[in-house]
Protein backbone atom coordinates (compact mmCIF):
# COMPACT_ATOMS: atom_id res chain seq x y z
CA UNK A 1 0.00 0.00 0.00
CA UNK A 2 3.04 2.50 0.58
CA UNK A 3 4.17 1.78 -2.51
CA UNK A 4 0.91 2.65 -4.19
CA UNK A 5 0.72 6.12 -2.81
CA UNK A 6 4.24 7.04 -4.04
CA UNK A 7 2.78 6.63 -7.33
CA UNK A 8 2.48 9.97 -9.82
CA UNK A 9 -0.75 9.04 -10.26
CA UNK A 10 -1.97 8.16 -6.78
CA UNK A 11 -2.94 11.79 -5.87
CA UNK A 12 -4.98 11.83 -8.89
CA UNK A 13 -6.55 8.44 -8.33
CA UNK A 14 -7.93 10.01 -5.20
CA UNK A 15 -8.85 12.98 -6.37
CA UNK A 16 -10.78 11.13 -8.64
CA UNK A 17 -12.58 9.20 -6.19
CA UNK A 18 -13.39 12.01 -4.05
CA UNK A 19 -15.02 13.70 -6.55
CA UNK A 20 -16.81 11.05 -7.99
CA UNK A 21 -18.48 10.58 -4.21
CA UNK A 22 -19.13 14.72 -3.97
CA UNK A 23 -21.16 15.05 -7.27
CA UNK A 24 -23.02 11.55 -6.58
CA UNK A 25 -24.25 12.45 -3.31
CA UNK A 26 -24.81 15.98 -4.44
CA UNK A 27 -26.34 15.52 -8.05
CA UNK A 28 -27.42 11.97 -7.29
CA UNK A 29 -27.15 8.53 -8.95
CA UNK A 30 -28.10 9.94 -12.42
CA UNK A 31 -24.67 11.92 -12.65
CA UNK A 32 -23.32 8.38 -12.90
CA UNK A 33 -25.73 6.56 -15.34
CA UNK A 34 -25.52 5.93 -18.96
CA UNK A 35 -28.49 7.64 -20.04
CA UNK A 36 -27.60 10.23 -17.72
CA UNK A 37 -24.93 12.58 -16.97
CA UNK A 38 -21.93 9.76 -17.88
CA UNK A 39 -21.78 10.41 -21.47
CA UNK A 40 -21.74 14.34 -20.64
CA UNK A 41 -18.19 13.96 -18.78
CA UNK A 42 -16.70 11.61 -20.90
CA UNK A 43 -17.06 13.64 -23.94
CA UNK A 44 -15.66 16.68 -22.59
CA UNK A 45 -12.82 14.35 -21.20
CA UNK A 46 -12.22 13.00 -24.51
CA UNK A 47 -11.45 15.80 -26.34
CA UNK A 48 -9.26 17.29 -23.62
CA UNK A 49 -7.78 13.99 -22.93
CA UNK A 50 -6.02 13.64 -26.03
CA UNK A 51 -4.61 16.91 -26.08
CA UNK A 52 -4.05 16.83 -22.55
CA UNK A 53 -1.65 13.48 -22.67
CA UNK A 54 0.88 14.96 -25.16
CA UNK A 55 0.67 18.59 -23.28
CA UNK A 56 1.82 16.68 -19.83
CA UNK A 57 4.32 14.54 -21.45
CA UNK A 58 6.27 18.27 -22.57
CA UNK A 59 5.25 19.04 -19.08
CA UNK A 60 7.39 15.98 -17.64
CA UNK A 61 10.33 17.12 -19.99
CA UNK A 62 10.14 20.71 -18.73
CA UNK A 63 8.51 22.28 -21.55
CA UNK A 64 4.93 23.33 -22.51
CA UNK A 65 3.12 24.20 -25.44
CA UNK A 66 0.20 26.51 -25.14
CA UNK A 67 -0.16 27.06 -29.05
CA UNK A 68 -3.29 23.82 -28.49
CA UNK A 69 -5.35 27.11 -28.21
CA UNK A 70 -4.79 28.24 -31.79
CA UNK A 71 -4.23 24.33 -33.50
CA UNK A 72 -7.96 23.14 -32.15
CA UNK A 73 -9.96 26.41 -34.42
CA UNK A 74 -7.12 25.85 -36.95
CA UNK A 75 -7.74 21.70 -37.19
CA UNK A 76 -11.45 22.21 -37.73
CA UNK A 77 -11.53 25.36 -39.94
CA UNK A 78 -8.53 23.32 -42.52
CA UNK A 79 -10.85 20.65 -42.66
CA UNK A 80 -14.02 22.48 -43.19
CA UNK A 81 -12.53 24.83 -45.69
CA UNK A 82 -11.06 22.11 -47.65
CA UNK A 83 -13.81 19.66 -47.39
CA UNK A 84 -16.86 22.16 -47.02
CA UNK A 85 -15.77 25.49 -48.82
CA UNK A 86 -13.89 23.89 -51.23
CA UNK A 87 -15.79 20.50 -51.88
CA UNK A 88 -12.77 18.62 -51.86
CA UNK A 89 -12.56 14.88 -50.41
CA UNK A 90 -13.03 14.80 -46.95
CA UNK A 91 -9.87 12.95 -46.63
CA UNK A 92 -7.98 15.58 -48.50
CA UNK A 93 -8.57 17.99 -45.26
CA UNK A 94 -8.23 15.55 -42.65
CA UNK A 95 -4.47 14.72 -44.32
CA UNK A 96 -4.13 18.76 -44.82
CA UNK A 97 -4.72 19.25 -40.75
CA UNK A 98 -2.74 16.66 -39.81
CA UNK A 99 0.07 17.41 -41.93
CA UNK A 100 -0.02 21.00 -40.54
CA UNK A 101 -0.33 19.93 -36.99
CA UNK A 102 3.21 18.08 -37.61
CA UNK A 103 4.34 21.53 -39.66
CA UNK A 104 3.65 23.53 -36.48
CA UNK A 105 5.11 20.78 -34.48
CA UNK A 106 8.19 20.93 -35.95
CA UNK A 107 8.36 24.85 -35.76
CA UNK A 108 7.84 24.81 -32.07
CA UNK A 109 10.12 22.30 -31.59
CA UNK A 110 13.04 23.69 -33.83
CA UNK A 111 12.75 26.89 -32.35
CA UNK A 112 12.73 25.41 -29.08
CA UNK A 113 15.80 23.47 -29.34
CA UNK A 114 17.91 25.89 -31.51
CA UNK A 115 17.37 29.07 -29.73
CA UNK A 116 17.81 29.66 -25.59
CA UNK A 117 13.78 31.25 -25.97
CA UNK A 118 11.28 29.46 -23.22
CA UNK A 119 9.11 26.85 -24.99
CA UNK A 120 6.32 28.96 -23.07
CA UNK A 121 7.47 32.10 -25.45
CA UNK A 122 7.83 30.30 -28.66
CA UNK A 123 4.45 28.81 -28.70
CA UNK A 124 3.05 31.81 -27.12
CA UNK A 125 3.98 33.51 -31.04
CA UNK A 126 2.62 30.19 -32.18
CA UNK A 127 -0.41 30.55 -30.64
CA UNK A 128 -1.06 34.24 -31.78
CA UNK A 129 0.46 34.04 -35.11
CA UNK A 130 -1.59 31.33 -35.90
CA UNK A 131 -4.58 33.16 -34.71
CA UNK A 132 -4.12 35.84 -36.92
CA UNK A 133 -3.11 33.54 -39.82
CA UNK A 134 -6.59 31.98 -39.23
CA UNK A 135 -8.26 34.70 -39.20
CA UNK A 136 -7.08 36.58 -42.37
CA UNK A 137 -6.67 33.42 -44.34
CA UNK A 138 -10.26 32.51 -43.31
CA UNK A 139 -12.21 35.89 -44.36
CA UNK A 140 -9.70 36.30 -47.25
CA UNK A 141 -11.20 32.88 -48.78
CA UNK A 142 -14.59 32.24 -47.39
CA UNK A 143 -15.42 35.89 -46.16
CA UNK A 144 -16.90 34.46 -43.52
CA UNK A 145 -15.44 33.14 -39.92
CA UNK A 146 -18.02 30.18 -40.15
CA UNK A 147 -17.56 27.55 -42.62
CA UNK A 148 -19.99 24.56 -42.67
CA UNK A 149 -18.85 21.00 -43.36
CA UNK A 150 -20.70 17.72 -45.21
CA UNK A 151 -19.55 14.80 -43.94
CA UNK A 152 -20.06 11.99 -45.96
CA UNK A 153 -18.54 8.06 -46.35
CA UNK A 154 -16.53 6.39 -43.90
CA UNK A 155 -14.69 9.16 -42.39
CA UNK A 156 -18.30 10.39 -40.48
CA UNK A 157 -18.29 7.26 -37.98
CA UNK A 158 -14.66 7.14 -37.83
CA UNK A 159 -14.47 10.74 -36.42
CA UNK A 160 -17.67 12.81 -35.96
CA UNK A 161 -20.07 10.52 -34.56
CA UNK A 162 -21.98 9.01 -31.47
CA UNK A 163 -21.91 5.96 -31.12
CA UNK A 164 -23.96 3.30 -28.81
CA UNK A 165 -21.48 0.65 -27.78
CA UNK A 166 -23.08 -2.16 -28.39
CA UNK A 167 -26.73 -0.35 -27.10
CA UNK A 168 -24.77 0.24 -23.88
CA UNK A 169 -25.19 3.98 -24.40
CA UNK A 170 -28.55 5.62 -26.02
CA UNK A 171 -27.96 7.11 -29.54
CA UNK A 172 -26.56 10.36 -29.82
CA UNK A 173 -24.93 10.56 -26.54
CA UNK A 174 -21.13 9.10 -26.49
CA UNK A 175 -19.03 10.79 -29.03
CA UNK A 176 -16.50 8.07 -30.62
CA UNK A 177 -13.70 10.60 -29.83
CA UNK A 178 -13.74 8.55 -26.60
CA UNK A 179 -12.66 5.45 -28.53
CA UNK A 180 -9.89 7.74 -29.56
CA UNK A 181 -8.95 8.68 -26.21
CA UNK A 182 -8.71 5.60 -25.18
CA UNK A 183 -6.93 4.37 -27.69
CA UNK A 184 -4.19 7.08 -27.47
CA UNK A 185 -3.85 6.75 -24.03
CA UNK A 186 -2.92 2.95 -24.58
CA UNK A 187 -0.54 3.48 -26.85
CA UNK A 188 0.90 6.30 -24.53
CA UNK A 189 0.98 4.28 -21.22
CA UNK A 190 3.00 1.78 -23.62
CA UNK A 191 5.53 4.24 -24.88
CA UNK A 192 6.30 6.31 -21.62
CA UNK A 193 5.85 3.64 -18.78
CA UNK A 194 7.38 0.21 -21.04
CA UNK A 195 9.44 1.07 -23.75
CA UNK A 196 13.04 3.30 -23.28
CA UNK A 197 11.70 6.22 -24.87
CA UNK A 198 9.41 6.86 -21.82
CA UNK A 199 12.95 6.88 -19.82
CA UNK A 200 14.33 9.88 -22.01
CA UNK A 201 10.92 11.90 -21.20
CA UNK A 202 11.63 12.17 -17.95
CA UNK A 203 15.15 12.05 -18.76
CA UNK A 204 14.88 15.76 -20.49
CA UNK A 205 12.73 16.67 -17.34
CA UNK A 206 15.14 16.02 -14.91
CA UNK A 207 18.65 16.78 -16.50
CA UNK A 208 18.97 18.20 -19.58
CA UNK A 209 22.58 18.67 -19.85
CA UNK A 210 22.99 14.69 -18.07
CA UNK A 211 20.50 13.28 -20.27
CA UNK A 212 22.54 14.86 -23.15
CA UNK A 213 25.56 13.57 -21.66
CA UNK A 214 24.21 10.33 -21.18
CA UNK A 215 23.42 9.77 -25.16
CA UNK A 216 20.14 10.55 -25.34
CA UNK A 217 18.88 12.40 -28.58
CA UNK A 218 16.95 15.48 -26.48
CA UNK A 219 16.49 17.63 -29.39
CA UNK A 220 14.73 14.77 -31.20
CA UNK A 221 12.91 14.04 -28.19
CA UNK A 222 11.69 17.08 -27.68
CA UNK A 223 10.68 17.75 -31.23
CA UNK A 224 8.90 14.92 -31.38
CA UNK A 225 6.81 16.01 -28.19
CA UNK A 226 5.54 19.09 -29.78
CA UNK A 227 4.63 17.36 -33.16
CA UNK A 228 2.42 14.99 -30.81
CA UNK A 229 1.42 18.24 -29.41
CA UNK A 230 0.00 19.84 -32.24
CA UNK A 231 -1.10 17.29 -34.13
CA UNK A 232 -3.00 15.88 -31.41
CA UNK A 233 -4.53 19.23 -31.31
CA UNK A 234 -5.65 19.70 -34.73
CA UNK A 235 -6.80 16.35 -34.53
CA UNK A 236 -9.46 17.34 -31.51
CA UNK A 237 -10.50 20.11 -34.08
CA UNK A 238 -10.84 18.22 -37.07
CA UNK A 239 -13.24 16.01 -34.62
CA UNK A 240 -15.33 18.52 -33.97
CA UNK A 241 -15.79 19.87 -37.37
CA UNK A 242 -17.19 16.68 -38.56
CA UNK A 243 -18.99 16.15 -35.54
CA UNK A 244 -20.99 19.23 -35.66
CA UNK A 245 -20.94 19.86 -39.38
CA UNK A 246 -19.11 23.45 -39.03
CA UNK A 247 -16.67 25.06 -37.94
CA UNK A 248 -15.34 28.01 -36.39
CA UNK A 249 -12.27 30.71 -36.44
CA UNK A 250 -13.21 31.46 -32.41
CA UNK A 251 -12.51 28.86 -30.09
CA UNK A 252 -9.99 26.72 -28.50
CA UNK A 253 -8.45 29.14 -25.83
CA UNK A 254 -10.31 27.07 -23.26
CA UNK A 255 -7.97 23.77 -24.46
CA UNK A 256 -4.43 25.97 -22.96
CA UNK A 257 -5.47 26.35 -19.40
CA UNK A 258 -8.10 23.21 -19.01
CA UNK A 259 -5.28 20.77 -19.98
CA UNK A 260 -2.80 22.08 -17.90
CA UNK A 261 -5.23 21.91 -15.13
CA UNK A 262 -5.93 18.50 -15.78
CA UNK A 263 -2.42 17.80 -16.51
CA UNK A 264 -1.62 19.02 -12.94
CA UNK A 265 -4.31 17.38 -11.38
CA UNK A 266 -2.58 14.46 -12.95
CA UNK A 267 -0.01 14.47 -11.02
CA UNK A 268 2.62 16.20 -13.14
CA UNK A 269 4.80 18.65 -11.90
CA UNK A 270 5.10 21.96 -13.31
CA UNK A 271 8.83 22.06 -12.50
CA UNK A 272 9.19 18.75 -14.88
CA UNK A 273 10.82 14.73 -14.15
CA UNK A 274 7.42 14.03 -12.48
CA UNK A 275 4.14 12.61 -13.64
CA UNK A 276 2.45 9.54 -15.83
CA UNK A 277 0.31 9.03 -18.40
CA UNK A 278 -2.46 7.25 -16.40
CA UNK A 279 -2.39 9.81 -13.64
CA UNK A 280 -3.24 12.47 -16.84
CA UNK A 281 -5.94 10.34 -17.81
CA UNK A 282 -7.33 10.41 -14.21
CA UNK A 283 -6.88 14.03 -13.90
CA UNK A 284 -8.84 14.61 -17.41
CA UNK A 285 -11.69 12.32 -15.78
CA UNK A 286 -11.56 14.52 -12.98
CA UNK A 287 -11.58 18.01 -14.08
CA UNK A 288 -14.24 16.55 -16.55
CA UNK A 289 -16.58 15.79 -13.71
CA UNK A 290 -15.91 18.82 -12.00
CA UNK A 291 -16.69 20.95 -15.05
CA UNK A 292 -19.99 19.18 -15.90
CA UNK A 293 -21.12 17.99 -12.24
CA UNK A 294 -22.10 21.43 -10.68
CA UNK A 295 -25.24 20.77 -13.57
CA UNK A 296 -26.55 18.22 -11.66
CA UNK A 297 -26.26 20.05 -8.40
CA UNK A 298 -28.71 22.74 -7.04
CA UNK A 299 -25.37 24.49 -6.94
CA UNK A 300 -25.25 28.06 -8.16
CA UNK A 301 -23.14 27.44 -11.92
CA UNK A 302 -21.08 30.69 -11.34
CA UNK A 303 -19.29 28.88 -7.98
CA UNK A 304 -17.60 26.54 -10.99
CA UNK A 305 -14.68 28.16 -11.76
CA UNK A 306 -14.35 28.21 -7.60
CA UNK A 307 -14.78 24.57 -7.61
CA UNK A 308 -11.97 23.99 -9.93
CA UNK A 309 -9.49 26.93 -8.61
CA UNK A 310 -9.65 25.05 -5.51
CA UNK A 311 -9.07 21.59 -7.06
CA UNK A 312 -6.61 22.81 -9.13
CA UNK A 313 -4.70 24.15 -5.49
CA UNK A 314 -5.11 20.88 -3.46
CA UNK A 315 -3.56 18.85 -6.50
CA UNK A 316 -0.89 20.92 -6.37
CA UNK A 317 -0.63 20.50 -2.84
CA UNK A 318 -0.92 17.04 -3.07
CA UNK A 319 1.33 15.82 -6.03
CA UNK A 320 3.95 17.95 -3.97
CA UNK A 321 3.05 15.59 -1.07
CA UNK A 322 3.46 12.26 -3.07
CA UNK A 323 6.76 12.98 -5.04
CA UNK A 324 8.18 13.72 -1.76
CA UNK A 325 7.54 10.12 -0.74
CA UNK A 326 8.40 8.88 -3.41
CA UNK A 327 11.53 10.74 -3.55
CA UNK A 328 12.28 9.71 0.09
CA UNK A 329 10.84 5.77 -0.18
CA UNK A 330 14.05 3.23 0.43
CA UNK A 331 12.67 0.22 0.13
CA UNK A 332 13.56 -2.55 3.04
CA UNK A 333 16.42 -4.95 2.42
CA UNK A 334 15.95 -8.36 3.12
CA UNK A 335 16.97 -10.43 5.31
CA UNK A 336 20.81 -11.76 5.06
CA UNK A 337 21.47 -8.90 2.53
CA UNK A 338 24.91 -7.04 2.53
Amino acid sequence: MGNLFRRPEAGALLGLVAVLVFFTIFGGINFLQVNGGLSSWLNVASGLGIIAIPVGLLMIAGELDISVGAMVPAGAMLTAVIGGHYGLPIWLGIAATLAFGVLVGLVNGLMVVRTAVPSLIVTLGSLFAIQGMLLGLTVLVTKSTSVALKTEGLAKPMFGDFITLGGIFPEGQLQVTVVWWVLFTVCYVYIVHYSPYGNWIFALGGDKVSARNAGIPTSRVTITLFVLSAVSAAFVGMCQAILFNTAQVGGGQSFIFNSIIAVVVGGVLLTGGFGSVIGIFFGTITFAIVNQGIYYTNFDRNWSSLIIGVLLLIAVLMNNTFRQLALTYKPKKAKGAL
